[in-house]
C-alpha cells in the first residue's frame, strides 16, 4: 500500500510553552512517533516540514530512520504544507497523507482507513463524534446550547491525491488561511470522505496535554537489584545513603565508597538493562577518585528519564555491625527522596547485622543491597 506522506512540524508551539515536536514523550521526541508510524506503514517518501534553521533538530530527532527528508516551512501552516507538497517526487495520482507532528499516537489502523477511502473518494478525513454537550458563551457567561447533530472532531492524517491537493492549494486565496487541508480540498470542489478516527490521536496543544499523553503510554514495570561492599579503614566518618556519619573508621573505595548509593545506582541501571556502575564510572578512571556517589545515582536517574522511564520506589538494606544506622535512617530517606525526586513513602532504608558472622560480622567491612522498581514505556 504505497503512499507519500508529509509531517508538518514547523510550528512554534506558543500555547504549549515552546516547540512541541522536539519535546520528549515516552523517551522519544514527539516528531519521531509519527515518523516511525508512517514509515512502518509503508510510506515510500516522507517529507518533514520544519521551521527554517531547524533541520539539525529534525536530524537529531529522527536519527537512525531512513526514507525521510526535511524541508523548510513558512510563516503559516498552509504555506508549510505547500512546501512539503512541492518536495514530493511522486506522480499526480499518488496518494499523500498530511499529518500534524503534534498528534504523536498515530496507529497503522488509522492510516489504513484513510488510504482505503482514497480508493473511492478524492480526499479523506479521520473524525470523532462530538460526545460532550456544546454551549456558546462569552466573558465567562454561558449562552445558548449548540446541537451536536452533524458535528465531528477533525483529526490528521488527511489524505488526498497529490495532483488534486496541489491544484487546490494553488487556487486557495492567500488572504484567508485555511484551518486544515480538507477545507482547501472541499473549496476546490473535492468530495471528502470521513473515516473513523482514534480517540488516542489527541493533539498536544497545552502544557498539561503532555502529562495526559504520558499517562496514555503503555508501560511495563521492571525491578532491578544492586549489591556493594567496602572494607573498613582509618578515618573519622563514613558516607551512607548520601549522609555523612561520624565514625571511628571510614569505608575504603575509589570514590567516597558510599555502599548504599552504589547498590542503589546498580539497582536502577539493572532495571533498565543498562550495565552497572563500573561500566559508567570505571574505577580505573582518575576523575572519579573521591567523587561524591550522588553523582553516580543522579546519572542513573537521568538515563532512566531519557528513556521515558520513572522511578516508582527504592528499598536499601545496609548490612553492618557498626555504625548504628537507626539514628540516621530518617536523614538517609530524606536525602534519597531529594536525590530521586520521590515522595518519602517511596523510599525505604533498613539495616541488619549478620549476627557476628562473615566479614561484616567480624567488622572487616560493610555491605549494602538495594531494589529499585521502575516504569518504562512498553
Amino acid at each position: 500500500m504505497s503512499f507519500s506522506a508529509i509531517i508538518v512540524a514547523a510550528g512554534t508551539g506558543s500555547r504549549a510553552g515552546g516547540p512541541k515536536q522536539w519535546r520528549p514523550l515516552g523517551g522519544r521526541p514527539v516528531l519521531r512517533w509519527s515518523a516511525e508510524a508512517l514509515l512502518s506503514a509503508g510510506a515510500s517518501e516522507l517529507v518533514v516540514v520544519v521551521a527554517p534553521g531547524s533541520e539539525s533538530l529534525a536530524e537529531e530527532a529522527l536519527a537512525g530512520l531512513a526514507g525521510w527528508s526535511a524541508v523548510a516551512g513558512a510563516a503559516t501552516r498552509a504555506a508549510s504544507v505547500q512546501a512539503g507538497l512541492a518536495a514530493l517526487g511522486a506522480g499526480a495520482e499518488a496518494r499523500v497523507l498530511i499529518h500534524d507532528a503534534a498528534r504523536p499516537f498515530l496507529e497503522a489502523a488509522t492510516i489504513e482507513r484513510v488510504l482505503a477511502a482514497l480508493e473511492t473518494h478524492e480526499a479523506a478525513l479521520p473524525v470523532l463524534p462530538v460526545a460532550d454537550s456544546l454551549r456558546r458563551g462569552a466573558d465567562g457567561v454561558m449562552g445558548e446550547p449548540v446541537s451536536r447533530d452533524g458535528l465531528w472532531l477533525a483529526q490528521t492524517p488527511q489524505g488526498f491525491r497529490l495532483g488534486a491537493i496541489r491544484a487546490a492549494y494553488a487556487a486557495w486565496p492567500d488572504e484567508s488561511p485555511p484551518t486544515d487541508d480538507v477545507e482547501v480540498a472541499r473549496a476546490a470542489g473535492r468530495t471528502v470522505a470521513m473515516v473513523p478516527g482514534d480517540p488516542r490521536l489527541m493533539k498536544l496543544t497545552w502544557p498539561e496535554d503532555f502529562a495526559m499523553a504520558e499517562a496514555l503510554l503503555p508501560r511495563r514495570t521492571r525491578v532491578g537489584q544492586g549489591f556493594d561492599a567496602h572494607r573498613w579503614g582509618p578515618g573519622s566518618s563514613v558516607w551512607l545513603c548520601g549522609v555523612e556519619i561520624a565514625h571511628d573508621q571510614t569505608l575504603i573505595g575509589h570514590s567516597d565508597a558510599d555502599a548504599g548509593l552504589h547498590a542503589l545506582t546498580d539497582a536502577i541501571l539493572g532495571a533498565m538493562g543498562d550495565g552497572d556502575i563500573g561500566d559508567h564510572f570505571p574505577p580505573s578512571d582518575p576523575q572519579w577518585k573521591g567523587a561524591s556517589s550522588d553523582r553516580f545515582l543522579s546519572h542513573a536517574v537521568e538515563r532512566l528519564r531519557a528513556r521515558g522511564g520513572r522511578l516508582v520506589n527504592v528499598d536499601v538494606t545496609l548490612i553492618c555491625e557498626r555504625p548504628k544506622v537507626k539514628p540516621h535512617r530518617q536523614a538517609m530517606r530524606e536525602r534519597l527522596a531529594a536525590l530521586l525526586s520521590l515522595p518519602l513513602d517511596a523510599v525505604s532504608v533498613k539495616a541488619t547485622t549478620t549476627e557476628a558472622m562473615g566479614f561484616t560480622g567480624r567488622g572487616e567491612g560493610l555491605a549494602a543491597q538495594a531494589i529499585a522498581t521502575v516504569d518504562l514505556p512498553a
